[in-house]
């Protein structure tokens, strides 16, 4: 006898709405662009928090959200070609540097 019942599950494609996100940011003079990101095989796509500490916890305290639906947010990548969004992503690369680096400023490497 099977304990569970399959006839409610939920098809893989079918994926539930996320409701509200907290959305990245860039804060220019005209008001807050959208922050676009890309997975680690270059795709396009865009992100959204379930919670403001998780964004926080990924992309620093000083990162400015606006809070958006999920069908708004897919409304604004849409025409930009971006059908991909990623929520609550753990894994980020890490921050660029500021200045130039130099070969010089290498750590030697044993062989």
């Amino acid at each position: 006898m099977c304990l569970f019942s399959y006839a409610e599950d939920p098809d893989p494609d079918e994926q539930a709405s996320a409701g509200l996100l907290f959305v990245p940011v860039r804060t220019e003079a005209a008001g807050p662009v959208l922050r676009v990101f890309r997975t680690p095989l270059g795709e396009r796509t865009a992100v959204g928090f379930s919670r403001r500490d998780l964004l926080t916890a990924t992309l620093g305290a000083g990162q400015p959200a606006i809070p958006l639906a999920e069908a708004a947010l897919r409304a604004l990548t849409e025409p930009l070609g971006i059908d991909r969004l990623i929520v609550d992503p753990v894994l980020t690369a890490p921050a660029v540097a500021t200045g130039p680096v130099y070969a010089d400023d290498a750590p030697a490497r044993a062989l």
